[in-house]
């Protein structure tokens, strides 16, 4: 059972939004996460930090693959520092 199942409050489990709005959970938590960070709870902060890591997780899953920005990397960011 995930962890989303056993705490309603938690929302759907990834695994069973479609990719659309995978992707629209994904954005609206982190648009949220700043003020999570800077004003919420340690109740809040710490849900917040379980559902983000449980969405970016069912995301990476589903997209193994995905294109990485060279200038994301370790090697493009020292790159750039020259």
């Amino acid at each position: 059972m995930s962890a989303t199942a056993e705490n309603p409050d938690q929302g759907i489990d990834p695994a069973r939004l479609d990719d659309h709005d995978l992707l629209r959970e994904l954005e609206t938590i982190h648009r949220s996460r700043h003020d999570t960070l800077l004003h919420g709870s340690a109740a809040a902060l710490n849900a917040h930090n379980i559902r983000m890591a449980q969405l970016e997780a069912e995301y990476l899953r589903r997209h193994p693959q995905r294109p990485v920005t060279p200038g994301r990397t370790r090697a493009g960011a020292r790159a750039r520092e020259e």
